[in-house]
């Protein structure tokens, strides 16, 4: 049987008309994580100009929500990373390996948009993950 679930971890500010994560088990359970941006707990922006504080933030509401899922950046198997300052994907690519590890990296797609949801976001990233 496959289960559905939504889930929106207390540790990251609460979405508007999206889950933060929805993972289905059957009978591996994965995990399917809406774009994160530079959002604290509390909502507010976190590096407003500065796009390494801002991936930084991501990365961390990312983790956040693995952990509220038993997972980590290990079960992590594609990254889709929406950046405005696209020329600057050194800066991103840094801050990526504080978090991920090792030598299987996830598959990833990195793209230089115009605008995200706000003027205010430089970067977005949203990730699969996959447990058991």
């Amino acid at each position: 049987m496959t289960k559905v679930s939504f889930t929106n971890p207390k540790e990251i500010a609460a979405p508007m008309g999206y889950t933060h994560v929805v993972s289905i088990e059957s009978p591996k359970k994965i995990l399917y994580i809406s774009g994160q941006v530079s959002k604290n707990q509390s909502g507010e922006l976190v590096g407003e100009g500065d796009l390494e504080a801002q991936t930084r933030q991501v990365y961390s509401n990312i983790l956040a929500i693995l952990r509220s899922q038993g997972a980590s950046f290990k079960n992590v198997v594609k990254l889709n990373t929406y950046s405005t300052q696209p020329e600057k994907i050194a800066v991103t690519r840094s801050v990526r390996m504080e978090f991920i590890e090792g030598g299987n990296p996830p598959a990833s797609t990195f793209i230089g948009v115009t605008a995200l949801a706000d003027p205010s976001f430089l970067i977005e990233i949203e990730a699969v993950a996959v447990l058991g």
